[in-house]
C-alpha cells in the first residue's frame, strides 16, 4: 500500500488527476452494468483501464481515426443489439460509450469540463433503472467525486491536494442541499420522479398470468418484497391474511390459465361480469406500498368491494374479485383499499355457474378420477360440502407433507401427488384438489396471491414477501356462492395460522450467524428493510396528490398548480432577500476602522494622490501634507487622530466623532 501510494505521489498532476477522474467515472458506471450489452460494459472498462496506463506511462493519446472508428463500431453495435439508435436502453448505452471515449481526448481543461457535465448526466441515468436507496446512495457519493474532480480542475496551482478540494466540494453540496430539498418538495411535478413512457421493466418477479405446477415454489425462493401493507388499527388474524391475485379456471393438464379470452395480448381484458359481492362486518382499512413487477394486477385482502384509490388510478374489478389497473405496474404505487373478512360473492344457483369451473382435459389422472368415484361410492347423495370434507380428510391423515421440493413431476400431475410422492407445495395440492373436486362434478378453481405476511418491529410496516406467494381453492356451493377451501391448511396448519413458512437450505454463513448472533441478521434487516420503506414512501411515493395536500396542510382551501408555483416563487423570493440582507450585514460587520480608513484614500485618490492599500494613517498623512502643502493641515490631523484612535491607550477621539469629522474635512480636489 506504501509502495502504491508513493508511486501516485511521484506522478504528474495531470496523471493524478486524470486517475482519480477515470476512478469516478468507473464508480458512475458499475451500477449500469446489468442493464448494458456485454459488449458495452467490456468497451467502456477497456477504454478507461486503456486511458489510465497511457496517464501513468505519460504516452501520447491515441489518435481521431482510432477513437473515430471506435465510435463507428459502437453506432454499429448499437444498432445490431436494439435495433435503434434511440429509446432508454439504446440511448444509455451510447452515453456510456461515449463518456468512455472522450477520455481519449482529455487533453485540456476544456474536455475536461464535458467530461465532468456528460459523467453527471450519465449518473442520473442510472435512476431510469432503479431508484433504490443503495442506488442513491452510490450517485451521492458519485456526486461528491465528481464535484471533487471539478474543484480540482479550478486550482491550477501547484498541487493541491484532492482532499482540500473534497472539503470544498462538499461544502458547496451541503450548501445546496436546503436548495435541492425545497425545490423537491415544491417544484411541480407531472410525473413519476424517473422513467419514460413504454419503459419495460424486464426481470421482475412476482405472481404469474399462468399457473404451472411447480412455478409458485420457485417463487417461494424469492425473499424480495412484493409490498407493505400500513394497517389503520390492528390487522387481521393470520388465517384471514389472504391478498387476492390471479384466479385459474382452465386446466390442460399441466397448466392453469384465467378464464379469458383467447387473446394474444400481454394484458387481455379482464371479464367485468357482476361478481355478485357482498360484505358484512367491519371494514378493514389499510394502505398498500405494492412493488413494481410489470402487472397490472392490485394486491387487495379478500374481499374489496370497492375500488382502491391512488393517484391516476383506474381500475376494474374481474367477476373474480380480482382488482386490475389500466396498465402494468412499472413503478412503486401506493393506494389506500377497504376489505371485509366475511363476504360472499358468486350465483347462488347451479344454472348460473359456468361449465368451464368443472371441466377437466381428457386422458389425464386416471387414478385421480378413479378416486372421485370411490369417494362418491362411500358417500352415496352426499352433498358437495361432505365430499369437500372427504377430501379434506384425506390430505389430513393420509401422510402428505408440504415441502419447497417435491421434484419434478410428470404428465399426471394429481395422480402423481395422490398416489405416489404424497409431498408438494401449495400449487401442488391446490391443483390436485381441484382436479378431484371436479371430478366429482363440484365447480372449483384456483387463487393466487399471498397469505401471511411479517410486522416490521422498527416501521410498524407489515411486510409480504415473494415468499410468502401462495395458492389456494374456491368452491362453490349452492346456496352459498364461491367459498375459499385452502387444502394447504390441511397439510400444513402452521402455514395459514401461526404462519411457519418454508425457508430454502441457508449456507454455512448464514447459519454460524444464527448460532452466534440469532437475533443480529434479523435486527439489522428489519432496520435496513424500514430504511428503504422510509425512502420508498418520502421520496420514490411524493406524489402530486401529496404536493396539495402539503398545501392544505399550510392553509389553502383549494390548493392548485398555481399556488403551488406561487409558493415556490415566493419563497426564492425570500431566500434572494434574505442572501442580499445577509451580504450587507456581512459587509456591515467589517472593521469600521479599516472601512473608514479605506473611505479616506478613495477620497485622496479621487484628488489625484495614490496611496498603497497596506499604509497606516501617519504615512498617509505625510504624503498628504507633502502632496497638498500647509492647507491639507487639518486632515493630516485627522489621519493622526485616526491612528490614535487605533493604537492609543486613551485616545481623543471616538470613531464615531471622527466618522462626523470625516464629511467636514476640506478634502482636496
Amino acid at each position: 500500500m506504501l509502495t502504491l501510494r508513493s508511486r501516485l505521489a511521484a506522478l504528474p498532476r495531470d496523471a493524478r488527476d486524470t486517475l482519480f477522474l477515470l476512478v469516478v467515472i468507473a464508480w458512475v458506471l458499475v451500477p449500469h452494468i446489468p442493464h448494458l450489452p456485454w459488449w458495452c460494459s467490456l468497451l467502456a472498462g477497456g477504454v478507461l483501464l486503456w486511458r489510465g496506463t497511457l496517464a501513468v506511462q505519460a504516452k501520447p493519446l491515441p489518435g481521431k481515426w482510432w477513437v473515430g472508428g471506435l465510435l463507428a463500431l459502437t453506432l454499429l453495435a448499437t444498432w445490431l443489439t436494439h435495433r435503434t439508435l434511440l429509446g432508454r436502453d439504446a440511448g444509455v448505452t451510447l452515453i456510456v460509450v461515449l463518456l468512455a471515449l472522450k477520455t481519449l481526448e482529455l487533453r485540456a481543461r476544456r474536455d475536461a469540463f464535458v467530461i465532468f457535465f456528460l459523467s453527471f448526466f450519465t449518473m442520473l441515468t442510472n435512476f431510469f433503472f432503479s431508484q433504490s436507496l443503495p442506488v442513491a446512495l452510490a450517485m451521492l457519493l458519485a456526486l461528491l467525486g465528481l464535484l471533487t474532480a471539478l474543484v480540482n480542475a479550478h486550482l491550477p496551482v501547484g498541487r493541491p491536494p484532492l482532499l482540500e478540494a473534497a472539503r470544498t466540494a462538499g461544502w458547496m453540496a451541503l450548501l445546496g442541499a436546503p436548495v435541492m430539498a425545497v425545490l423537491f418538495v415544491l417544484f411541480p411535478r407531472f410525473a413519476p420522479l424517473w422513467g419514460i413512457p413504454g419503459d419495460a421493466m424486464t426481470g421482475r418477479s412476482g405472481l404469474s398470468s399462468q399457473m404451472e405446477v411447480g412455478n409458485v415454489a420457485q417463487l417461494a425462493l424469492d425473499d424480495s418484497i412484493a409490498f407493505r401493507v400500513r394497517w389503520e388499527g390492528n390487522p387481521p388474524a393470520q388465517e384471514f391474511l389472504y391478498f387476492r391475485g390471479p384466479v385459474f379456471v382452465d386446466f390442460d393438464g399441466r397448466e392453469w390459465r384465467p378464464l379469458l379470452p383467447r387473446l394474444n395480448a400481454r394484458f387481455p381484458p379482464p371479464r367485468l361480469e357482476n361478481p355478485r359481492l357482498a360484505v358484512s362486518g367491519a371494514p378493514v382499512n389499510y394502505e398498500v406500498t405494492l412493488e413494481p413487477n410489470n402487472r397490472p394486477w392490485l394486491l387487495t385482502l379478500d374481499a374489496a368491494p370497492e375500488s382502491p384509490q391512488g393517484p391516476g388510478l383506474e381500475t376494474a374489478m374481474t367477476s373474480e374479485l380480482q382488482w386490475i389497473s389500466s396498465r402494468p405496474v412499472v413503478d412503486l404505487l401506493r393506494y389506500r383499499a377497504r376489505s371485509y373478512v366475511d363476504f360472499r360473492h358468486g350465483p347462488l344457483q347451479r344454472g348460473a355457474v359456468l361449465p368451464e369451473y368443472s371441466q377437466l382435459p381428457p386422458g389425464f389422472n386416471p387414478r385421480t378420477l378413479e378416486l372421485a368415484a370411490t369417494l362418491q361410492r362411500e358417500h352415496p347423495g352426499a352433498e358437495p360440502a361432505t365430499l369437500v370434507r372427504a377430501a379434506m380428510q384425506r390430505l389430513r391423515t393420509g401422510g402428505y407433507t408440504y415441502t419447497l421440493e417435491p421434484g419434478i413431476y410428470g404428465q399426471h400431475t394429481a395422480d402423481e401427488f395422490w398416489f405416489d410422492r404424497k409431498e408438494g407445495f401449495c400449487e401442488h395440492i391446490a391443483s390436485s384438489f381441484v382436479v378431484l373436486l371436479r371430478a366429482m362434478g363440484i365447480p372449483s378453481r384456483i387463487v393466487t396471491g399471498y397469505q401471511g405476511g411479517q410486522v416490521n418491529s422498527v416501521d410498524g410496516y407489515w411486510v409480504v414477501r415473494q415468499s410468502d406467494a401462495h395458492a389456494w381453492t374456491e368452491v362453490w356451493f349452492e346456496g352459498r356462492g364461491w367459498v375459499r377451501v385452502d387444502p394447504t391448511s390441511a397439510v400444513a396448519p402452521g402455514r395459514t395460522g401461526t404462519f411457519r413458512r418454508l425457508v430454502p437450505a441457508r449456507g454455512a454463513l448464514a447459519t454460524a450467524m444464527d448460532t452466534v448472533t440469532p437475533n443480529l441478521a434479523a435486527s439489522l434487516r428489519a432496520a435496513w428493510e424500514a430504511m428503504n420503506n422510509s425512502w420508498n414512501q418520502w421520496v420514490l411515493n411524493y406524489t402530486q396528490s401529496r404536493q396539495l395536500n402539503l398545501l392544505k396542510e399550510l392553509g389553502f382551501e383549494s390548493p392548485s398548480w398555481e399556488d403551488l408555483s406561487y409558493l415556490l416563487l415566493g419563497i426564492i423570493v425570500t431566500l434572494a432577500l434574505g442572501g442580499a440582507a445577509w451580504n450587507w450585514w456581512d459587509r456591515m460587520q467589517h472593521d469600521p476602522w479599516l472601512r473608514l480608513l479605506a473611505r479616506a484614500r478613495k477620497k485622496l485618490h479621487g484628488a489625484g494622490l495614490e496611496v498603497s492599500a497596506t499604509a497606516p494613517p501617519r504615512q498617509i498623512a505625510n504624503l498628504v501634507t507633502t502632496r497638498f502643502g500647509p492647507d491639507a493641515r487639518g486632515l493630516a490631523d485627522w489621519l493622526l487622530k485616526l491612528e490614535a484612535q487605533r493604537y492609543a491607550r486613551a485616545p481623543a477621539a471616538t470613531l464615531q466623532a471622527l466618522r462626523r469629522e470625516f464629511h467636514q474635512l476640506p478634502w482636496p480636489h
